[in-house]
């Protein structure tokens, strides 16, 4: 047997690949951020020294790695929860994650093309265009922002910039720490790297504690159902009538003035349910002299039909239709409705809410409501501020199964209060069903996979953080801006 020669052309590709793998334990359910400085140290010292081409190599290999290890329940979706055939779940898959690694890789091709002291690359040039990449991949076919490196922040000193400038920043000012670790540790100026290493992270430590919005009211009594309903089971017809008792029964306990129920949990289209369950649900409401959010989907015609939100109780009838749809789960992209075919997904093309939709007044609050997936996109819950009071997610993370996916999900949840200074309440299917403070944290969950309800208060606040009223344009202009500058003083050198 042969034994295994690593080349010095393969080693750096290699490592990279390891660290952009281990570098997901930064995020949750592990959340283990300095290992997020570490590996992008490793990246920051590797791009500092490559040609446009090596960077872009390492690039590819880091987020290879990073996505092929922290977005792999998107095979536990298709195949375990779809039924999509093995083989062709794992190369849609891999094939994705390997989509995903051009944006790190592309952001490694562009610092490099850009000439610069190596101590402007390390920490201006590599984070910027890091960030911006990050940006761009939140936009470019409908978005991924999963894995975001600001994420991972949460719960950690760099949070405190999360008001001011949302998860794009948090990203930025990641890839700055590992810069500046790895150039306190490379020798020459150790000191001053070492003092900005510290400042910067004193100065998000000291940001955690300002508050940027103000209480609203009373707190309210808040329920959160979790009807743990497998997906295989969600749409099968012999189980929709034990569907609604399951949660009929959870509702009629329950004595708080806003009850939530999760995305779908009435899986027949609302002018299809017996109007006098709808009437036994108003009525709960009312009895508590408060409000109940539904998730059911809804129709206006048989072409047209939305995942949406619903309020029953002693305030008016309102709607809320999700906005941001999910590719493949939610809407089929032009011509490709035949891979649906390999995978059970019921209700897969819905259509899109308006984005004048106004935010939900329900149990004496203004809330702005978000389906699922929304909350992966910070713009869009911001622009629902500063007229929201409260935020509410409600969610099926069954597609999941016992992933990471949900973790992740909660993870993201927690920057999005921080960012708009709101509590944040998720109800889930399956879990994970949690209140979420303004400052990120968990005041209480349900375990996974049980059904039950969570009973909790919630607090309204009012007021607008940087956030809210500025969102990405700060941090996309400042990364742009950057590049652009260090670009014009190259240029310009050479006629000096």
């Amino acid at each position: 047997m042969l034994p295994l020669i690593i080349t010095p052309r393969l080693r750096s590709p290699l490592i990279a690949f390891a660290l952009g793998a281990a570098s997901v334990a930064a995020f949750a359910p592990l959340a283990f951020f300095p290992l997020a400085v570490v590996a992008l140290a490793w990246l920051a010292r590797e791009w500092s020294r490559s040609t446009p081409r090596g960077a872009f190599i390492a690039g590819y290999a880091f987020g290879f790695g990073l996505f092929a290890a922290g977005v792999s329940w998107i095979y536990v979706s298709l195949h375990d929860v779809g039924g999509m055939p093995a083989i062709v779940a794992g190369l849609a898959t891999f094939l994705f994650c390997a989509f995903l690694a051009l944006f790190p890789a592309t952001a490694g091709w562009l610092q490099a093309r850009i000439p610069a002291p190596l101590a402007v690359r390390a920490t201006l040039l590599v984070p910027a265009a890091w960030t911006l990449m990050e940006w761009i991949r939140s936009w470019i076919l409908t978005g991924f922002p999963w894995l975001s490196f600001g994420y991972a922040s949460a719960r950690w000193p760099l949070q405190g910039y999360a008001p001011i400038g949302g998860v794009f920043a948090l990203s930025f000012l990641t890839v700055c720490l590992g810069a500046l670790l790895w150039l306190a540790v490379r020798g020459p100026a150790r000191l001053l790297w070492a003092s900005l290493f510290v400042a910067l992270t004193a100065a998000g430590e000291g940001l955690r504690h300002v508050e940027w919005t103000a209480p609203a009211g009373e707190p309210i009594t808040v329920a959160l159902l979790q009807g743990n309903i497998e997906q295989s089971l969600k749409f099968d017809p012999r189980r929709y009538v034990r569907t609604l008792e399951s949660y009929a029964l959870l509702a009629q306990e329950a004595k708080a003035q806003l009850i939530v129920f999760p995305e779908t949990a009435l899986p027949r289209f609302l002018d299809l349910v017996d109007p006098r369950y709808i009437e036994l649900l108003d009525r709960v409401a009312k009895r508590n002299n408060g409000d109940i959010l539904l998730g059911v989907p809804t129709r206006k015609s048989d072409e047209e039909f939305y995942n949406s939100v619903i309020t029953l109780g002693i305030s008016p009838r309102q709607l809320y239709h999700k906005v941001h749809l999910v590719p493949y789960g939610e809407f089929v992209p032009p011509g490709l409705a035949w891979t649906l075919r390999m995978v059970n997904i019921p209700m897969s093309d819905f259509s899109r809410g308006g984005l004048d939709q106004s935010v939900l007044a329900a149990a004496g609050q203004k809330i702005g409501v978000n389906v699922c997936y929304e909350d992966a996109f910070g713009e869009a819950i911001a622009r629902q501020l500063p007229e929201a009071t409260l935020l509410v997610n409600v969610s099926n993370v069954a597609w999941f199964g016992d992933s990471l996916a949900p973790a992740q999900h909660l993870q993201m949840a927690q920057l999005r209060a921080v960012e708009t200074g709101r509590m944040y309440l998720t109800a889930t299917n399956t879990g994970i069903t949690a209140a979420i403070d303004r400052d990120a944290r968990v005041l209480a969950t349900l375990p996974q996979f049980v059904e039950g309800r969570l009973e909790t208060t919630a607090r309204g606040y009012v007021g607008a953080t940087p956030y809210v009223r500025w969102r990405d344009w700060p941090i996309v202009l400042v990364s742009l801006g950057l590049l652009v500058a260090c670009t014009v003083i190259a240029r310009r050198k050479p006629s000096r």
